[in-house]
């Protein structure tokens, strides 16, 4: 996922294909094994594992995977050692971006990674070089266009929520990391669908692309990065995202 208001990255991959699907599933997959060796195979009290299996279902992951990818990951059978690695850089005309990866070679994800910014007009950075643009967030996003938005501004309070934004049929609402679990539960117990709930980085300053040879750029970076299994997620600070070609 990416961007900073994540619906248009939503609506520009409704149409994806099996196979680009099934990437979904590896980096969720990779994501939970990690999770299980951290906290165990039991979701009731591995809140992080809890909130990925959410995620898998949002995705349409099939119950039979995700109980295969729990299962190989509390018997040990998956012997990758995964590390998480962050890359800063900027795209096209400064457009900064901040890549989490989860990751058995680093060095292979380096390469790729440095790679893909150089093909599409970018420059990978140092650490620090972006990352002091954005805040850590927990994003959460509830797609229903019945929604009645006295009724969601009490609601998304009583969960304990910083903020939220109705807008053509989503709502997207913001806490603290530390607070994404207990409020997404809230308002699961309220009766709320979510579509998904993650941590964020969120941009302070946006930047805007104009020039259509910048968003072709742009686009091609993002769907590079994204269709890499190493990386998990990839934010940006591009305004206009929606103006991405498809």
């Amino acid at each position: 996922m990416s961007g900073h208001s994540k619906w248009s990255t939503i609506k520009r991959k409704k149409g994806k294909t099996d196979a680009e699907r099934a990437k979904v599933f590896t980096k969720i997959g990779r994501e939970m094994t990690v999770a299980v060796r951290e906290g165990g195979p039991d979701p009731t009290i591995n809140s992080k594992l809890r909130d990925l299996i959410a995620k898998a279902k949002a995705n349409n992951v099939p119950n039979d995977n995700i109980d295969r990818v729990i299962k190989k990951a509390a018997g040990g059978q998956d012997k990758n050692d995964y590390e998480n690695i962050v890359y800063e850089g900027y795209g096209p005309n400064g457009v900064a971006l901040i890549v989490e990866c989860l990751t058995d070679n680093r060095n292979r994800t380096a390469s790729d990674v440095r790679h893909y910014f150089d093909k599409f007009g970018g420059n990978l950075g140092t650490p620090g070089c972006v990352s002091f643009m954005f805040s850590p967030k927990g994003i959460i996003l509830i797609e229903d266009d019945g929604l009645d938005e006295e009724k969601v501004m009490d609601d998304v309070m009583e969960a304990g929520a910083d903020d939220y934004k109705l807008e053509d049929g989503v709502l997207e609402i913001s806490t603290d990391t530390a607070d994404l679990h207990n409020v997404r539960e809230a308002l699961e117990q309220m009766g709320y669908a979510i579509s998904s709930a993650e941590a964020a980085q969120v941009p302070a300053t946006y930047t805007r692309l104009e020039d259509p040879d910048s968003l072709v750029k742009m686009g091609r970076l993002l769907d590079a990065l994204e269709d890499n299994d190493d990386v998990q997620n990839v934010w940006h600070n591009l305004e206009n995202e929606e103006d991405l070609p498809e």
